[in-house]
């Protein structure tokens, strides 16, 4: 649980989800909440790390460097009814730091028009919106809206990948600019299987449309054969190994600083990896290690 609200590339302005669709129902959050005994559908805001990417280190600058990627509400949707009142904020936060890139997924695609600020435009140039797509009906219902929406930036996100997708039909547009996919963890894991996976992967190279197989999923199929994979770095370690993930055109964002100039790539925040990072799966979707430690303490 603490991995998922202290990351340095992930920022959960608030906390806490109504579940909503098929993909929901063996939700992540839900379990690593239980265990704590805590219950995930009560909705708070993060007092202490809701205005994260404005916070200082002690240097002086922002603990988020200009460049630097960062996935929001991973604890929760950031297009959430419950959170319109704190929405507001966090956009100004957003438009505040136009230097990072901010990751924003959701299920409610349907409710994004009615909840972009009144600046918004066509879009900021440092956001990309995911829509998630656990199945193909999640796909054909969230999909067409995603693509009405006026954002530059427009991803899908298969996970948990609990049924066959495809989505040859929207991608022609060229709009879409990354697809990903993994497997369900936790208590009840549904299978992925490595059939569905070859298939998504092959429409978005169809299309030169980034790819990334992320995780396998505590239950995957692979040729007729049923593997439990509880451990999820073995997970990831099979994704990675299985050779899917593929870089196709660029996503062309333009960072820039307070006052709208366009910020130079040699100043931007480049990651690094760690030895371990090499056969990771996440790694194409990755922020960089953050140098906390942790990954050393789990290989001990």
């Amino acid at each position: 649980m603490g991995r998922i609200m202290f990351m340095h590339d992930i920022w959960n302005p608030w906390h806490g989800c109504v579940k909503c669709s098929e993909g929901c129902e063996h939700c992540y959050m839900y379990y690593l909440d239980g265990l704590r005994g805590i219950d995930c559908s009560v909705i708070h805001r993060n007092k202490a790390g809701f205005d994260y990417p404005l916070q200082r280190a002690r240097g002086g600058g922002y603990k988020i460097r200009s460049g630097e990627l960062i996935r929001v509400c991973m604890s929760s949707d950031f297009f959430l009814e419950q959170a319109d009142v704190w929405r507001v904020r966090a956009w100004d936060i957003i438009r505040m730091r136009p230097d990072v890139k901010f990751f924003l997924l959701t299920k409610r695609p349907q409710r994004v028009a009615n909840c972009l600020p009144d600046d918004w435009g066509d879009g900021w140039n440092n956001v990309m919106l995911n829509v998630t797509c656990e199945n193909q009906r999640r796909a054909d219902e969230r999909i067409p809206i995603l693509l009405s929406l006026p954002f530059r930036h427009k991803g899908i996100m298969c996970a948990p990948f609990i049924g066959e997708v495809s989505i040859s039909r929207y991608l022609p547009a060229g709009q879409i600019e990354q697809v990903m996919c993994g497997g369900e963890n936790y208590d009840g894991a549904r299978p992925c299987n490595f059939d569905w996976v070859k298939r998504l992967r092959a429409e978005c190279g169809q299309y030169n449309v980034t790819f990334t197989f992320f995780e396998t999923g505590s239950v995957f199929i692979k040729d007729g054969r049923r593997y439990n994979l509880p451990n999820k770095s073995v997970q990831s370690q099979m994704a990675h190994k299985s050779g899917m993930s593929f870089v196709g055109r660029p996503v062309n964002w333009r960072l820039t600083d307070a006052l709208g100039f366009e910020l130079p790539e040699q100043t931007l925040y480049v990651p690094h990896y760690r030895e371990n990072c090499r056969s990771c799966g996440s790694r194409p979707m990755c922020n960089g290690c953050s140098d906390c430690g942790m990954c050393c303490e789990h290989t001990k």
